[in-house]
């Protein structure tokens, strides 16, 4: 008795191990499948301070659908409990167009996040920039920024040097 019981535990294991191990297989290819459908599902952009502000942190980019992403700003160096207006303006950094293409909900102690009607691929062929204002009274005072897209990532190649580059400097 004692026998045929051992035996009914072990193939209840193995049967319950092959679950889990089928289970765990089929999520991670779906994970995988879902990547590679979309392309890049999230993009981080670097939010630099402006004007002597010291408010550095992130602005995390995520693809909601085709024509939907969610932007998640995380500063850090801001005032407390002061509202910071925050918008996706066309432009670079150094360049923006002053007219928010996408307004942004503000940054309240250094978080912020908002659902825009564009989508993410969109936003990476484009040239546009996530900035941060000083406050709702001092709007011409940008407090931080990142660029997003085509000129944030040929600044980032530009700064690599490459292997020909390094083979004509021997």
């Amino acid at each position: 008795m004692v026998i045929k019981e051992t035996a009914v535990n072990r193939k209840l294991w193995i049967g319950l191990l092959a679950l889990a191990t089928a289970s765990g297989v089929a999520f991670a290819q779906d994970k995988k499948s879902g990547g590679k459908k979309g392309g890049a599902k999230t993009v981080n952009v670097r939010m630099a301070a402006q004007n002597k502000s010291k408010e550095t942190g992130s602005a995390k980019l995520t693809a909601i659908d085709a024509n939907k992403t969610r932007v998640e700003i995380s500063l850090k160096g801001g005032p407390k409990g002061t509202p910071q207006p925050a918008h996706i303006h066309e432009g670079t950094c150094a360049k923006l167009n002053p007219q928010p293409k996408w307004g942004l909900e503000n940054v309240v102690d250094g978080k912020s996040s908002t659902e825009v009607p564009v989508g993410l691929a969109e936003l990476q062929k484009g040239t546009y920039a996530v900035n941060v204002h000083k406050s709702g009274e001092d709007l011409k005072t940008y407090v931080s920024c990142g660029n997003i897209g085509k000129r944030a990532a040929a600044k980032k190649a530009a700064a690599k040097p490459t292997e020909k580059w390094r083979t004509e400097k021997k």
